[in-house]
C-alpha cells in the first residue's frame, strides 16, 4: 500500500467541484482512498484522521491532495485522473457562466457590476464568511439565496433584518432548494410550470411537495426557500413573511403553499396571520404531532384546486416479501423527510431517537468520529444532511459515502429489521444514486441473510419522471436489489414501521398505494 500527499498553491475550487474531482480519483484502478479539498483546518483534521501525514506549512489557501493506492502505479493513475478533472473544470470556467472568455468575477460586488440585470445572488461560500458577501449582495439591491450551512443564527437574523428594511428577500442560510420563474437553484426537481407557488422553510419538504403535485399534473410558478431555521423562535419567520407577500403580488401565482419543518408555535401563529390577510389562498403544511403529513396536505391542495387525487405509486421489492420484527433505522439525506418519517412511523412505533429529535429527550448521544452512535438506541432516524455531518464533506445528496457505511453497520446489527432511506432526484443531486446504492442494498440484505435474518429496505423516492437521473431506471435498479420504493415519503414511513412490527402490509393508512403504471 502506498500513500501520496501533496499541496498545490494558487488553485481554488468549491467543495462540490472538489468532491467530483475526488470521486474521479477514487474511480482510478487501485485507488483505496482519495481526498481532494482546500486545506482548511477541518479538512486537514479529516485527512489526518484517514492516516495521512500533512506537509509542514500547509495552509487554507492550498489545494490538498491525498491518495492511498495499492502501489505506485495506482497513485499515478489517481493523479492523472485528478489532473484531467482539474483541466476540465478550469476549461469550463473560461467558457461558461455567461462571461464568455472573460475570467469570472471573484466578489459579489464585481458580479453585480458584470451582471446588472441579475436579481438574485446565490452564495455557496463557507458559513462563517457568508455575512460579508450577503451584505454586499443586499447593498447591491439583490435578493440572496444562501446555500451554505454552518452560518451562525445571529448572522441570519441580521441579514434578514437588513433585507426587510430594503424590501429584499434572504433565502437561507442552508437553503437547498428554490425555483424562480422555472429556473431551479440548488437541489431542484424538473417540475412542470404552473400557478402554485411555494414558500418553504424546508428543502426536501418542498421537493416532496412539488414532486407529488407534479405527479398529479399540477405545475409550479415559484419555490422560495427560506432555510430550515426561518420559522424557529429566534429567526421569527422574517423571510417567510416577505416571501408570502412577494408571491401574493405575483400575477402568475393563484395558490400558495407554505411548508415548514416543525415550527415554533408563536412564529407559526404570526406567519399564519400574515398568510390569512393575503388575497391569494394559502395552504399551510406545518409538520408536527397530530398535523397532516405532506402527502395528505397535497391531497388537500388538489381538492381546493378541483383536481383528482392520484394513487401515489409504489413498487414492491423483487423477491420474497417476508418480514422480521425488530428495530427501524432511518438514514436520511433530507431533514424534513426525516422529520416526517419520525412523525408518521412514531404513530405505530412510539418514540424514535434522532440527531434532530422531535423532543429533546429523544436526542441521540453525540456523534463519534463524525458517525452517529446508533447501536443500542432503539428505533432511530438520522438526518445525515444536518450541519454536524456536513462539516468538511459534501451533502449526502451529492456524496452518499457516510450513508452507505451506516447501511452496512445497520445490516450487521441483529436488532435491526428495517432500514428506511430517502433517495432525492433532481438537478444538483447525485447523477446516478441507484448506481451506488442498489449494490449496497443487495449486499446489506445478504449480510442479514447470512446471519439468518430478513432485512427489509424501504426507499422514499423523491423525484419526477422528468428528472435527469431517469426515475424509471432508478426504480428498476432499487427494486431489483430488494428495496420497496414509494413516491410518498409518508407512505414509505408507514410501510417501514409496519415491517418493523412484523407486518408486510401498510394497515395504518387509509389509501391503497397501488403499483405505478410507469414502465420500469
Amino acid at each position: 500500500m502506498t500513500d501520496h500527499v501533496d499541496t498545490r498553491q494558487g488553485v481554488y475550487h468549491d467543495s462540490v467541484t472538489l468532491l467530483r474531482i475526488a470521486q474521479a480519483a477514487s474511480a482510478a484502478p487501485g485507488i483505496l482512498a482519495a481526498q481532494v479539498a482546500m486545506a482548511t483546518e477541518l479538512n486537514v483534521e479529516l485527512t489526518i484522521g484517514l492516516g495521512f501525514t500533512i506537509p509542514e506549512g500547509t495552509g487554507p489557501q492550498d489545494l490538498l491532495i491525498a491518495l492511498r493506492g495499492e502501489d505506485q502505479a495506482a497513485i499515478g493513475a489517481g493523479l492523472a485522473a485528478i489532473d484531467t478533472a482539474l483541466s476540465a473544470v478550469e476549461a469550463a470556467a473560461h467558457t461558461g457562466g455567461g462571461f464568455g472568455a472573460v475570467a469570472p468575477p471573484r466578489t459579489v460586488r464585481a458580479a453585480a457590476l458584470a451582471a446588472p440585470d441579475a436579481a438574485v445572488v446565490l452564495l455557496t461560500v463557507p458559513g462563517p464568511y457568508v455575512i460579508g458577501e450577503a451584505m454586499d449582495a443586499l447593498a447591491a439591491g439583490r435578493h440572496v439565496m444562501i446555500f451554505s450551512d454552518n452560518v451562525p443564527v445571529e448572522h441570519e437574523i441580521l441579514l434578514k433584518e437588513t433585507a426587510a428594511r430594503t424590501g429584499l428577500l434572504v433565502m437561507g442560510p442552508d437553503c437547498g432548494t428554490a425555483i424562480i420563474g422555472g429556473l431551479g437553484l440548488g437541489f431542484a426537481n424538473a417540475v412542470q410550470p404552473g400557478r402554485v407557488g411555494v414558500v418553504a422553510a424546508s428543502g426536501t419538504g418542498a421537493q416532496q411537495l412539488t414532486c407529488l403535485l407534479d405527479e398529479a399534473g399540477v405545475g409550479i410558478s415559484h419555490v422560495l426557500g427560506l432555510g430550515g431555521r426561518d420559522l424557529s423562535g429566534p429567526v421569527g419567520g422574517r423571510s417567510a413573511e416577505r416571501a408570502l407577500t412577494l408571491l401574493d403580488a405575483d400575477p402568475g401565482t393563484d395558490h400558495i403553499v407554505l411548508i415548514s419543518k416543525p415550527a415554533h408555535p408563536a412564529t407559526a401563529e404570526r406567519v399564519l396571520a400574515v398568510a390569512s390577510g393575503l388575497s391569494t389562498p394559502v395552504t399551510s403544511v406545518l409538520l408536527g404531532a397530530g398535523l397532516p403529513d405532506i402527502t395528505s396536505s397535497v391531497e388537500s391542495v388538489l381538492g381546493t384546486l378541483g383536481r383528482p387525487v392520484p394513487h401515489w405509486a409504489h413498487w414492491p421489492a423483487a423477491g420474497p416479501a417476508d418480514t422480521t420484527p425488530g428495530l427501524l433505522r432511518g438514514l436520511f439525506s433530507g431533514g424534513t423527510l426525516a422529520d416526517e418519517a419520525m412523525l408518521v412511523a412514531g404513530e405505530l412505533l412510539g418514540d424514535i431517537r434522532s440527531n434532530i429529535p422531535l423532543r429533546p429527550e429523544l436526542g441521540l448521544p453525540p456523534s463519534v468520529g463524525g458517525r452517529p452512535p446508533l447501536a443500542g438506541t432503539g428505533h432511530a432516524v438520522v438526518d445525515l444532511g444536518d450541519d454536524e455531518f456536513t462539516r468538511g464533506r459534501a451533502h449526502p445528496m451529492i456524496d452518499p459515502s457516510l450513508r452507505l457505511e451506516l447501511l452496512h453497520t445497520q445490516a450487521a446489527d441483529p436488532e435491526v429489521a428495517t432500514v428506511l432511506l430517502d433517495v432525492v432526484l433532481g438537478h444538483g443531486a447525485e447523477a446516478d444514486p441507484a448506481g451506488r446504492l442498489a449494490p449496497e442494498i443487495r449486499q446489506a440484505r445478504q449480510t442479514a441473510a447470512d446471519d439468518g435474518r430478513q432485512l427489509t429496505v424501504v426507499v422514499s423516492l423523491c423525484g419526477t419522471s422528468s428528472d435527469p437521473q431517469g426515475r424509471s431506471a432508478q426504480i428498476s435498479a432499487l427494486t431489483a436489489a430488494g428495496a420497496h420504493v414509494f413516491l410518498s415519503n409518508a407512505a414509505a414511513a408507514r410501510f417501514a414501521a409496519g415491517t418493523a412490527l412484523g407486518s408486510d402490509r401498510d394497515t395504518a393508512h387509509a389509501h391503497q398505494y397501488q403499483p405505478a403504471k410507469e414502465s420500469v
